[in-house]
């Protein structure tokens, strides 16, 4: 079992303790939970109000039982429940009813999980894929108890995010030590096989994956290894369009709560490979999934931003979302991880140290505006790349027969470009009279074809400003055309003008 460090309930400090076994612990959770929950359907629904936020509500649980509490075989541990009725909210906004909630949790054992990053967390995952409880120090949990209200007002204007979507935080007091588990939706279901994962930062600098995470069956590589492994994940645009937009939607909220250091947990799941189920609660959750907007693809799909590609109903695709990695077709699982680092003194110390032995730019630690610009231009760059279509058989017509017939005016019209002004007027002035050199010395000999010539130029532009016209009235689609091929973000603001010529660019190709 990993080792964690836990931290004493007392004020005199930290404490050695005997600490609870594996089981004792998963016991007390998942007995603690299902004690909160229940006695939480006794009081009525209402409004969440401020103080809601600042709440904690704390019982001793002995293993004899009291007139409030169970029995059980465990030893005698005290739960705090933070904010109740805030989470309670939360869990209400995703769909989870709270029967559900606890079947997820206590109807059988939890499933430890191996722990890839640096910290020295304990996760658990519940058996149905659900949800994932993880334990945090006591500066994050004090992190996310202040940041619920900002948590509470972004979720109830945008529920379809790729943050994580928090339902409980609790703290476990057993033999002297604390133990402080917040509960969290799943990212990467356990019933697909995920042939690759990464955790992505879009720092390079100490972002290899160690020697002993890369012997695991399953190990999660880092930023230069996506480089040397992967040449990035190719989507549809109105997928990646979507996908970019909910990056950079959460990295501002993240930006103004001062969050800096999270990651990006990318699962890859290579459809041309064969399907490695897990072997437990797999059809839980491919039949019926009880959590809303908890799967990647229902993440990106923000209510009016358009279409995304969707997966068969039948095909168990758990809801990811489909890409492609040169002839490889891949169902994607992402979300944003860790995000309760704020930029606080000991960070900002952190990033200082650093950049004295390194580039300051390159480091995972950085001030929360430069770490959101430079994570956003890694993923839409290096991991996430859009498929561009081909253009349409009538309008390559068109702006070729356009660009034909522009040419072809600019042929006749050259040699005539080459004269004085005073001269070419004074030539075109006489197209219409008789020709003579005895009668005008002074008019250079046109040939006999100019005429032709010059009706065809007229004709010809003619021709391209009813084309034109006819181009500025449809110029919102044709805006889209033009604009796919540069990438979404960061988002720029130029003139209509600017936007035309970026269109005949395009058509001169």
């Amino acid at each position: 079992m990993a080792t964690t460090t836990t931290e004493s309930g007392g004020t005199s400090g930290s404490k050695d303790y005997k600490k609870p076994t594996a089981a004792a612990l998963k016991g007390a959770i998942q007995l603690g939970i299902g004690y909160a929950v229940g006695n939480l359907t006794s009081k009525p629904d209402r409004d969440v109000l401020m103080q809601d936020f600042y709440m904690v509500e704390s019982v001793f649980l002995p293993s004899e039982g009291s007139n409030m509490t169970p029995a059980h075989h465990f030893p005698d541990f005290r739960l705090k429940t933070y904010a109740p009725l805030a989470f309670r909210y939360f869990r209400e906004l995703f769909g989870i009813k709270a029967d559900d909630y606890l079947y997820s949790i206590c109807n059988e054992p939890l499933i430890e999980l191996s722990n890839p990053g640096a910290s020295s967390s304990w996760f658990y995952l519940t058996s149905d894929d659900e949800f994932i409880i993880k334990t945090v120090q006591h500066k994050e949990a004090e992190f996310l108890q202040k940041l619920l209200p900002g948590y509470y007002m972004n979720l109830n204007q945008n529920p379809r995010t790729l943050l994580p979507k928090f339902y409980g935080l609790y703290c476990i007091q057993c033999a002297g030590v604390n133990i402080r588990l917040v509960v969290m939706n799943n990212v990467l279901p356990r019933a697909l096989k995920m042939h690759y994962k990464y955790d992505l930062k879009g720092s390079t600098y100490k972002r290899h994956a160690s020697r002993k995470e890369r012997a695991k069956s399953s190990p999660t590589f880092k930023d230069l290894d996506f480089q040397e492994m992967l040449e990035g994940l190719h989507f549809d645009g109105d997928t990646y369009s979507a996908l970019m937009k909910t990056l950079q939607r959460d990295c501002r909220v993240l930006e103004s709560f001062k969050i800096m250091d999270y990651s990006l947990l990318l699962g890859v799941h290579v459809l041309d490979k064969s399907l490695e189920r897990g072997a437990r609660g797999d059809s839980k959750r491919l039949n019926s999934q009880r959590v809303l907007y908890s799967t990647a693809l229902e993440s990106i799909q923000g209510e009016g931003d358009g279409k995304v590609a969707e997966p068969v109903a039948d095909d168990n695709t758990m809801g990811g979302i489909p890409a492609k990695h040169k002839d490889e077709k891949l169902l994607i699982f992402l979300g944003i991880i860790d995000i309760l680092q704020s930029y606080r003194l000991i960070k900002k110390m952190e990033h200082s140290w650093k950049a004295l032995v390194h580039d300051g730019d390159t480091v995972s630690v950085h001030r929360p505006g430069f770490y959101a610009d430079r994570f956003l231009n890694f993923m839409g760059g290096t991991v996430f790349k859009k498929i561009h279509p081909l253009r349409g058989a009538s309008s390559k017509r068109k702006r070729s027969s356009i660009h034909a017939m522009r040419s072809a005016s600019q042929e006749v019209l050259s040699p005539q470009k080459e004269e004085k002004d005073e001269r070419k007027a004074q030539s075109m002035e006489c197209l219409d009279r008789p020709l003579s050199s005895s009668k005008h010395p002074d008019l250079v000999t046109l040939p006999k074809n100019i005429k032709q010539a010059v009706s065809f130029s007229s004709s010809a532009l003619q021709t391209i400003k009813k084309d034109l016209e006819e181009h500025l009235e449809n110029s919102a689609s044709c805006m889209t055309v033009a604009l796919d091929d540069t990438v979404p973000f960061p988002p720029t603001q130029g003139s209509p003008d600017s936007v035309h010529d970026v269109y005949l660019t395009g058509g001169r190709r």
